[in-house]
């Protein structure tokens, strides 16, 4: 194709979670665009994304990683405007879903076709996106183009999240498109950056805990965790720490009681 397989077009939608915000994608294929996460119902990105699709034949397709607001904003004032069904994994991740698809699910491209992979972790409905010819994953929160990504329970699952990590490992990936942040040129790099970084963390829970020698809170623990970050985001720490407990629970490693005091098992 001669015009850019993707365009990036960011939604007004920073924030401590989203970062910049988040990168809506349209994606040419030989019958008109597919989008993938519009973001937010700002007028104007709207107006943004409908150019840009219309510059590429038509909206054909709207797709959704998964249901945290600042993916599936925008979706519905989409589907008024253009009349294209909206597709996800499941409805019970988003009930504003048309259909669902699961995973494995290819969109025909004409020359490629992109592929759905159930990616799990971050929350249970995650899809990402993979175009199979140039090897580019469109991987929505599954991992960040700065930074790490939060997990939060129950909906994310940290065991889950680090199957999925490994999983994505597997393929022959040329360059990640994350749902925030810039692109990654380094994807295996990347990948084995986050699993590092999630097992390390892990490593120190486990030292906290053999630390305190007796039963101990989160936020005892964020404190002595995360000495390195302000006590305004204790409370994003506290989700990936519930979830690094959470693992370590489910693997017999963990025991938490009626007062949320956790500590380890022999």
């Amino acid at each position: 194709m001669s015009q850019e397989r993707y365009t990036i077009l960011l939604a007004p939608n920073p924030s401590i979670m989203t970062g910049p915000g988040t990168n809506t994608l349209l994606i040419s294929s030989s019958e008109g665009a597919i989008v993938i996460d519009p973001g937010d119902p700002d007028p104007e990105h709207l107006e943004r994304i409908v150019r840009e699709g219309q510059a590429r034949g038509g909206i054909r397709h709207i797709l959704i990683t998964h249901g945290h607001p600042d993916h599936v904003g925008g979706a519905v004032e989409l589907r008024e405007r253009t009349g294209v069904p909206i597709s996800a994994f499941s409805r019970a991740g988003v009930p504003l879903a048309d259909h669902e698809i699961p995973d494995g699910t290819t969109f025909d491209l004409g020359d490629t076709a992109l592929r759905a992979i159930h990616t799990p972790g971050h929350r249970f409905d995650h899809l990402c996106f993979w175009l199979e010819r140039e090897g580019i994953l469109f991987a929505g929160d599954v991992v960040a183009g700065a930074g790490t990504v939060v997990i939060i329970p129950p909906e994310g699952h940290m065991g889950v999240y680090l199957q999925t990590l490994k999983r994505l490992q597997q393929l022959p990936i040329a360059r990640i498109v994350p749902a925030h942040g810039p692109t990654i040129e380094d994807p295996q790099a990347k990948l084995s950056e986050y699993i590092a970084h999630r097992l390390e963390r892990e490593r120190q829970v486990i030292d906290a805990l053999e630390q305190f020698g007796h039963p101990a809170t989160l936020i005892g623990l964020i404190r002595r965790i995360y000495t390195d970050i302000d006590p305004k985001l204790y409370r994003m720490a506290a989700y990936s720490l519930e979830a690094h407990l959470i693992k370590l629970q489910e693997e017999g490693r963990a025991q938490v009681d009626a007062h949320n005091h956790w500590r380890l098992l022999p």
